[in-house]
């Protein structure tokens, strides 16, 4: 079984909200008041949603700030977990007694 690719969070924001409301980059950020280049960073991936641009989104959208956070959230720890995959086998669970 492969194991699917993690989507970061710009990825959902172009694919599941920008394109389908044929919204510009440019206008979501003259909208929400944020530089451009914030969202663009966002959108290829370079860069994290924000607790600040969370809410932003939200507002705008008209959804949860946590939505917005729980998709970085997501993104962060699979990463973590590929990222140091060797690291974390070699921590043992604690065997209480």
């Amino acid at each position: 079984m492969s194991k699917l690719k993690n989507i970061h969070p710009g990825e959902v924001l172009n694919e599941e909200f920008l394109i389908p409301m044929e919204i510009t980059a440019y206008r979501l950020a003259k909208a929400i008041l944020v530089p451009q280049t914030r969202l663009s960073e966002i959108i290829k991936g370079n860069r994290s949603i924000t607790a600040d641009t969370a809410v932003r989104f939200s507002i705008y959208f008209n959804n949860s700030p946590k939505f917005w956070l729980g998709l970085q959230n997501d993104y962060d720890l699979e990463e973590e977990m590929k990222q140091s995959k060797k690291v974390f086998a070699k921590i043992k669970v604690n065997q209480i007694e």
